[in-house]
């Protein structure tokens, strides 16, 4: 679970909910029907004409990424890397074929495998590099369904001012206070709630998604360096201190701290 997507998704709620309580305006004011529909209705209506059908009914699915926590843990992974690397020194490479089958990440099982078979080294590079490729333009694809609300939010807030200031403005003449202020109220209310789709869901959970798969990109390229070093023949530290460059000095430090005590 990641907790620092809970963490800030319920700050942003408590500092809104707190605003309009300690603002002294009471909860039902901001409560309106015509502006959820314009504002949320609106928005969801232009998400569907951007998008693919089937990446419209994922929405939910991509927003309940942002609190899972990325499966891999960079630091086991190039310690398991090293390891491989120490066995094919010692066996060589088809030593490394029943390791093969134990291992459940896709992305590294494809590439080692493409090494024992004999893969050319710039020909496993440039199959691997197509499916990191990929797998970043999907990425980005599922992305692009936040940053549609991020920008259809405000766009129908402020249509659902302009309605609103329409409806005042008509009813200035009638002297009818009640209707002039449903229409202010609609006026305000809308570009409060495009306001709060796009700044406290579509563009955090959009930045979110961007960390979670520059992340992984990281990884395949841990994943790949390293099976190209193994190919190559080279030294289990050597491999150890260049894939370390991918990481940060704190996480390097709490690796090395590991691995003395291992």
């Amino acid at each position: 679970m990641d907790i620092a997507s809970i963490i800030g998704l319920a700050i942003g709620l408590f500092c809104v909910i707190i605003g309009i309580v300690t603002s002294g305006l009471p909860f039902g004011m901001i409560i309106d029907l015509a502006s959820v529909v314009i504002t949320f209705g609106g928005a969801t209506g232009a998400l569907i004409m951007s998008v693919p059908m089937g990446q419209f009914l994922k929405t939910l699915a991509f927003f309940n990424q942002i609190f899972k926590k990325n499966p891999f843990d960079m630091g086991q992974q190039i310690m398991q890397i090293v390891s491989f690397g120490e066995k094919a020194r010692r066996d060589g490479l088809l030593a490394l074929e029943d390791e093969i089958d134990h291992i459940n990440e896709a992305f590294f099982k494809k590439s080692l495998q493409l090494v024992v078979d004999g893969t050319d080294p710039e020909l496993v590079r440039t199959i691997m590099d197509i499916e990191v490729e990929a797998l970043s333009a999907r990425h980005g694809e599922n992305r692009k369904t936040f940053d549609i609300l991020a920008n259809m939010g405000p766009s129908f807030g402020m249509l659902g001012t302009l309605i609103g200031l329409v409806a005042m403005l008509q009813n200035l003449g009638a002297g009818d206070p009640a209707m002039i202020g449903k229409g202010m109220g609609i006026a305000l209310i809308t570009s409060l709630y495009g306001s709060f789709l796009a700044n406290v869901i579509a563009i955090p959970v959009a930045n979110k998604l961007k960390t979670k798969t520059d992340e992984e990109m990281t990884l395949k390229q841990i994943m790949l360096e390293g099976v190209l070093s193994i190919q190559a023949g080279d030294n289990p530290r050597v491999i150890s201190e260049k894939l370390k460059g991918y990481m940060s000095p704190q996480d390097q430090r709490a690796m090395q701290d590991k691995e003395n005590k291992d």
